[in-house]
């Protein structure tokens, strides 16, 4: 079984690597294609790929402190650590997928008017007859509702994966708080801290206030 240290410096390469991949992956949202190019699909199975072995990664560690008697705090944060990072990587990775849908979608779908009105140009000049340019109008009107639809359906998963990442945030906040809770003294040197720089501030206080005073009656 690899050791701790090995497990978390092969995460930490792969966070690297997920990172580089997402920043290409990004860039395809200012070029998008009418269908995805080859080298999207090979992207995109790459960072799937990345993102599966850093789940087993994270199993790995999990397993890892498990087998440890008393795992350390800081064992236990940095573990805690990985996974926050991991989940920022797919929720990341899913947001770049739908804007890339979402800008081809439209790209199609201005396309597709192009070529309707083309279309019926050509058409009205053989003698299409009206009832035909009507039925065609409808039908392109039916396939925009149904994008619209299919757009409308990929905000709400967005907003639904925002407050799924919300509540993920809060119980991390939640735990951290928990965590350090059980870390003895620590309470206490916290309060101690607090009341020396307040100290600090009281004795800055009166020096600046002797000083005005001085000035004053020199004067």
């Amino acid at each position: 079984m690899s050791s701790f240290a090995q497990l978390r410096s092969q995460s930490r390469a792969l966070e690297t690597r997920t990172e580089g991949l997402l920043s290409r992956f990004s860039s395809f949202v200012q070029t998008v294609s009418s269908s995805a190019t080859e080298d999207e699909v090979r992207l995109v199975k790459e960072i799937e790929e990345c993102l599966d072995k850093r789940d087993e990664t994270m199993s790995s560690l999990s397993r890892s402190l498990e087998s440890e008697p008393a795992a350390t705090a800081t064992k236990l944060h940095q573990v805690q650590r990985h996974k926050e990072v991991l989940q920022d990587h797919k929720a990341e990775f899913k947001r770049i997928k739908q804007s890339i849908q979402h800008e081809r979608n439209r790209t199609n779908l201005l396309t597709s008017v192009r070529t309707d009105i083309e279309n019926h140009r050509r058409s009205a000049t053989n003698g299409e007859s009206e009832a035909d340019y009507m039925l065609s109008e409808r039908n392109r009107i039916d396939n925009a509702h149904n994008l619209t639809d299919r757009i409308l359906s990929q905000a709400y998963e967005t907003r639904e994966e925002f407050v799924r990442q919300r509540a993920n945030l809060a119980n991390v906040q939640r735990r951290v708080l928990q965590t350090a809770s059980h870390i003895p003294g620590l309470n206490t040197l916290i309060a101690k801290v607090n009341t020396r720089k307040k100290r600090d501030s009281l004795i800055i206080a009166s020096l600046i206030t002797l000083c005005i005073l001085f000035l004053f009656f020199i004067r």
